[in-house]
């Protein structure tokens, strides 16, 4: 295997958090929580090993076969805790522990502005996006979207030569939809691809939520243009405003149904823009350098309540519907580490599932 390039994660840590969310019952968020309590990866498969209930952890071999495909199309991981992994990625609660990768890794280094919308965009929807787009590149920005038709093929054409990255909902081998091919190979040449899926994953429709909050956890705003009431767009736009970003949105008309959601948008407080220029004047003063690398997080929780009381108090406030962690807490009565060191071990039983934005439910 190739050395570790200075300051990243030992190759073995590395591997154990590949393995880790490729394993059975265990998503980004609680690799997370494992890594915290465990203090590493490696530590944590250990002790997933002893546990009878532990999910059922793949074999190192699979994830060396995973790597090895990704190195035969010319791709790469990036791996949560490694120096250039976005700071914007590491700070959600549910990082993606592992992206394929292929193209400029150096494009995730600068400030970035998504733009996201309809797949069936007007053709001035698609002009004004593709405008915005390139503007944005010219002026320092790198463009994220998420490679679908529509508004994401034109932000991502008018980015290309300035600086755009694509994140796809498939495997990063894969061409969805099949219309985007020539510009997917555009962006893997002079842009930059990520995916979180493995090698050889299809179209799935469980993919494209977790898709919309890497789009919306790298960029430090979101530009909608055209999106639907109810559309992929507007959960990547509340995804960054749970996530603290900036959401601007473009207006159109009443009567344009593709218009109903980004005028609803604004109508619910996100900045109405007009032009790139909008975009730049309040993401300027938050593109300063970050002096903080994303990192892992090792800090060691509080020493946390597990005895089966607080334990069947979570249980009984729990249901189908998503509960956020923090009104757990509230109706619960727990400390945040015991909360959270309960739900882990729920979690790893396969009792529960989470859900973006910091929430549960039963599954």
């Amino acid at each position: 295997m190739v050395a570790s390039p200075p300051d990243s994660l030992p190759n073995d840590e590395r591997m154990a958090r590949w393995r880790l969310v490729r394993s059975g019952r265990v998503g980004p968020a609680t690799v997370v929580a494992l890594v915290e309590r465990h203090g590493s990866a490696r530590q944590a498969i250990a002790a997933l090993a002893e546990r009878p209930d532990g999910p059922a952890l793949v074999a190192e071999t699979a994830v060396a076969e995973e790597l090895r495909r990704l190195q035969a199309i010319g791709a790469s991981a990036l791996v949560w805790g490694d120096p250039d992994y976005p700071p914007g990625l590491a700070a959600l609660a549910d990082p993606p522990i592992v992206l394929a990768a292929m193209g400029r890794r150096d494009l995730l280094a600068r400030p970035a502005v998504a733009i996201v919308g309809a797949r069936n965009a007007s053709g001035a929807g698609r002009r004004f996006a593709e405008t915005i787009a390139r503007e944005l590149a010219e002026a320092g920005f790198c463009v994220v979207s998420g490679m679908a038709r529509g508004i994401d093929a034109a932000a991502h054409r008018g980015s290309l030569a300035g600086g755009t990255i694509g994140v796809v909902a498939t495997g990063i081998d894969r061409v969805y939809p099949e219309e985007n091919r020539a510009l997917h190979e555009a962006v893997a040449q002079d842009g930059l691809l990520l995916a979180e899926s493995e090698p050889g994953t299809g179209p799935e429709a469980r993919n494209f939520p977790r898709r919309n909050r890497i789009v919306a956890g790298l960029a430090l705003g979101v530009v909608v243009v055209e999106a639907a009431e109810r559309s992929g767009s507007l959960i990547t736009a509340r995804l960054a405003a749970e996530q603290g970003r900036e959401v601007f949105a473009v207006p159109g008309s009443p009567l344009d149904p593709r218009c109903k959601g980004t005028n609803g948008l604004i109508r619910a407080g996100a900045m109405l823009i007009e032009s790139a220029g909008d975009v730049i004047e309040t993401l300027r003063p938050q593109t300063r350098p970050q002096a903080r690398r994303a990192t892992a997080r090792t800090e060691r929780p509080e020493t946390a309540e597990t005895a089966a009381e607080p334990s069947e108090r979570i249980m009984e406030q729990l249901g189908p519907t998503p509960l956020s962690v923090d009104e757990l807490v509230r109706q619960c009565q727990l400390s945040q580490a015991a909360v959270a060191a309960i739900l882990l071990d729920l979690e790893l039983q396969g009792r529960i599932e989470r859900h973006p934005g910091q929430k549960v439910s039963l599954r």
